[in-house]
């Protein structure tokens, strides 16, 4: 089959399909990491997103029954230079191709991956549609019905990736958690599973709740913590949550990771912008402000907290990013609470910020 993606300034790149017939509408972004696609697919963080990898060959270990971070794929759509057809990896269930197909979801090869990022990287993230079938409609059509959509400019894609209820991690794996050492409520606005698995590792038991869930109803489970995930979407338009954080500042310690490290900033007072292209990869350089070490890190997200709009709330950048010096951490010690724009969780990417779990242990600990 045939395959394309039109942006919404008009330009068309044609390839053929290696994955599921139909289309799709999303923004349309670029990730520089060479591994870790199966993670890409399923981060929540990516929802109503195109997802271009910019290493030409994809799919190579093909797909396994592990490296997922969620329930089900939550890209928009997939395109690639060229997608292994015959993966090899003793892991390996299926190829990419046909995980795509089974989900639903168009993935297109044979583009110009190159030159697609080269415009994003000149003209910014655009909205776009990507398209698989045996006929090709208009090219007109294509870039008339990616022009039409929102973006993601004021919209709340949290409450769409959230659960439904709250739930104990593990819980129906039949884990015991009497002998865990910390109590956490994890907020879920897209939560990654391997959040969870770090912080159960280090003697969590993690109750999940959905993004809407309010104050009270968190402090009822007397945490001695409080995670904010990360998820997709404008943080500005997450309201709710930005009213509920303001109501827990100060009660318990809090870590908050991407989405959660926005939300976190906007209920101190501050403001967030989009970003031109983004940043989304697993080889990103970040300096650690205290240590002045350098991180390199797994990273997701179109928007940024506006660090100069925080100076008169007691928060302090910790962590800068070196490609283009914007936000990347902040901390309020007195009010116990730190956060993260980058997944220090990984999967995909680097470990380098692993310590940052640890950090938020010895929070609680101290109480």
């Amino acid at each position: 089959m045939k395959g394309c993606i039109a942006l919404e300034d008009g330009t068309v790149f044609e390839g053929e399909s290696f994955g599921a017939p139909g289309e799709a509408i999303g923004e349309a972004v670029f990730n520089t990491s060479m591994t870790g696609y199966q993670e890409v697919l399923t981060d929540p963080s990516y929802a109503s997103q195109i997802i271009t990898m910019t290493y030409p060959l994809i799919g190579n270990y093909g797909v396994n029954e592990t490296d997922i971070e969620s329930s089900r794929v939550q890209v928009s759509g997939f395109v690639v230079k060229e997608a292994c057809p015959y993966p090899s990896n003793f892991t390996s269930k299926k190829t990419l191709g046909e995980y795509l197909k089974e989900n639903k979801i168009v993935g297109v090869q044979g583009i110009d991956t190159r030159a697609l990022t080269r415009k994003i990287r000149v003209q910014g993230a655009m909205k776009a549609i990507v398209w698989a079938g045996e006929k090709t409609p208009k090219a007109g059509d294509l870039v008339d019905k990616a022009r039409a959509w929102g973006g993601l400019v004021g919209a709340d894609l949290a409450k769409a990736v959230t659960c439904k209820k709250a739930y104990e991690w593990n819980a129906a794996k039949g884990k015991n958690k009497s002998n865990a050492r910390y109590n956490v409520v994890a907020f879920d606005y897209g939560i990654k599973y391997n959040i969870l698995r770090i912080l159960e590792s280090f003697g969590c038991k993690v109750t999940v709740v959905p993004a809407n869930t309010n104050a009270e109803a968190v402090l009822a489970y007397k945490p001695d913590g409080i995670f904010l995930s990360n998820g997709p979407g404008d943080p500005a338009a997450v309201t709710y949550a930005i009213e509920t954080i303001k109501k827990l500042i100060g009660k318990k310690p809090i870590f908050g990771i991407c989405l959660g490290h926005q939300l976190l900033g906007l209920a101190l007072g501050g403001k967030t912008y989009k970003l031109k292209f983004g940043h989304r990869g697993a080889n990103h350089p970040v300096r650690n402000e205290k240590t002045k070490a350098i991180e390199i890190t797994s990273q997701n997200h179109g928007f940024c907290v506006d660090i100069g709009s925080l100076k008169s709330t007691g928060a302090t950048m910790t962590h800068l990013n070196l490609n283009d010096n914007t936000c990347e951490g902040l901390e309020a010690t007195e009010k116990k609470l730190f956060c993260v724009q980058y997944h220090p969780e990984a999967s995909p990417g680097p470990h380098d910020s692993g310590y940052l779990f640890e950090q938020f242990v010895a929070m609680m600990e101290k109480g």
